[in-house]
């Protein structure tokens, strides 16, 4: 795994709170609301607009996960609730959304109440370190661009796995650090990218397995979407080039601003392959 020995100076001492991802889910609030309720990467194979992409790496992940209509779901990092309603609404899931925005739940809630979502999403504005959700109690915990920010991930992997039913699966995509040997050059990328994005650390993609079989889950299936995913970071990019989101920033602090200056640093480290993007489905044991 790579890790942060220290969270950047900025992040600890200008914006006081339990965790340096207040940060990222605050500005994700101004550079990516206007794509829709989904803030993650999307998946591209063609001409995809954003948000076309954006369903298909959800909908890419709900197929391999197996998601089953009626499920119990419980999405760690909701964010603005795009992949609950979308549970929801496509697989006729029984979601509870987790975030740590107040204004990301209210965002989720309203969004789900106005488009008449059913069943309906509830949502939590928890930690997703310290929420209790109770154990043996859903059929899948889903988690799309969340773990990234925790600080104890083995952890936190351990508590995801005692909240699933027998049986139940574990979904998850995220940002990875390559596998080792990592050289200076890959490692400062990551590094950068630990910066400005507020990751305490990023694991490899065998971290990740190894979180799983070690929280007792068996691993389902696994694989990288670097190449599928990269085109989220361009388009990023050149949106906040042509609208006022970086002047936005700079009035709400160095930390914003910290944030958008680092869409190139994971840009880079996904084409250098100092990064990777992986998608991950593991498995509660009956």
């Amino acid at each position: 795994m790579f890790l942060k020995e220290r969270v950047s100076s900025i992040a600890s001492t200008e914006r006081p709170g339990p965790k340096p991802s207040t940060t990222h889910v605050s500005i994700s609030e101004s550079t990516r609301t206007h794509s829709g309720p989904h803030i993650h990467h999307g998946y591209w194979e063609e001409n995809e607009s954003t948000q076309v992409a954006q369903v298909k790496l959800t909908n890419k992940l709900a197929n391999l996960a197996e998601i089953r209509a009626g499920s119990v779901v419980y999405d760690i990092g909701c964010g603005m609730g795009g992949s609950s309603q979308w549970l929801a609404k496509h697989r006729s899931c029984h979601v509870t959304g987790v975030t740590l925005s107040p204004v990301q739940r209210l965002w989720a809630a309203s969004s789900a109440k106005w488009n008449r979502v059913s069943p309906a999403p509830k949502f939590l504005c928890k930690d997703a370190e310290q929420v209790e959700l109770g154990s043996n109690s859903a059929d899948y915990v889903w988690s799309i661009e969340c773990t990234e920010h925790l600080f104890d991930k083995p952890a936190f992997f351990k508590k995801a796995a005692s909240w699933l039913k027998p049986g139940g699966r574990f979904a998850l995509c995220a940002w990875l650090a390559k596998e080792s040997p990592i050289n200076a050059d890959e490692r400062k990328q990551v590094e950068q990218v630990c910066d400005g994005m507020f990751c305490p650390s990023l694991g490899s993609q065998s971290d990740y397995v190894q979180w799983f079989e070690d929280a007792g889950l068996r691993m389902v299936n696994t694989g990288i979407w670097t190449r599928q995913v990269e085109r989220t970071w361009e388009i990023c990019k050149a949106r906040v080039e042509r609208t006022g989101v970086r002047y936005l920033a700079r009035l709400l602090g160095k930390n914003h601003t910290l944030f958008l200056n680092h869409f190139d640093a994971i840009l880079n480290a996904y084409k250098s392959g100092a990064m990777e993007y992986g998608f991950f489905v593991a498995e509660k044991g009956v």
